[in-house]
């Protein structure tokens, strides 16, 4: 066994990603903070061809350096479009025929291990702010709620590293 060198990778360029089939979800991130968090979406967005990221309320924006440092480059593939008002996305989305999950802990949450979204229909994921989570309001308007297993005696992943998790699962059941 051995590692691969770059060029046996078989990686796409700018613009071969951009005009490629991507699986049918889209990235919603309300109320980020962290510059490297916003970097490693769009690095998790590019690995499994995300549709689309949503930067809503005060979520940084690309460019930015600190951004840049973690994508390294996946924000410039990555289709992104900045929002202030999540709602009205909630709202656009569902109306584009999108199932609106957010990622948290709450009460009647699907685990992510039973989680099965209606095949056919396109998902968007919502993924709030590092302390506070998602929103009251963005979970009374979503479909509902994945939640992450844990067994550890914290209850709380990064939310880049639930972004990892959550979209493999979901890309995994959707790779045809």
């Amino acid at each position: 066994m051995r590692k691969l060198e770059v060029e046996e990778m078989n990686r796409l360029s700018i613009e071969e990603f951009k005009e490629s089939e991507k699986f049918p979800f889209v990235i919603v991130l309300d109320n980020i903070r962290s510059l490297n968090n916003v970097g490693s979406f769009f690095r998790t967005a590019d690995a499994f061809r995300a549709g689309k990221i949503y930067l809503c309320g005060y979520t940084p924006q690309p460019p930015h350096r600190e951004i840049t440092r973690s994508a390294l480059g996946a924000e410039l593939a990555v289709s992104w479009e900045k929002v202030e008002d999540i709602a009205d996305l909630i709202i656009r989305l569902k109306s584009d025929g999108y199932q609106i999950w957010c990622v948290e802990q709450a009460e009647g949450s699907v685990l992510l291990q039973h989680f099965k979204p209606e095949r056919g229909k396109p998902c968007a994921f919502v993924f709030g702010n590092e302390v506070e989570g998602v929103a009251d309001q963005v979970i009374a308007a979503s479909n509902g709620c994945v939640e992450i297993p844990q067994f550890g005696t914290k209850h709380s992943f990064n939310v880049s590293v639930s972004a990892g998790i959550v979209l493999w699962e979901f890309v995994r059941e959707n790779i045809t």
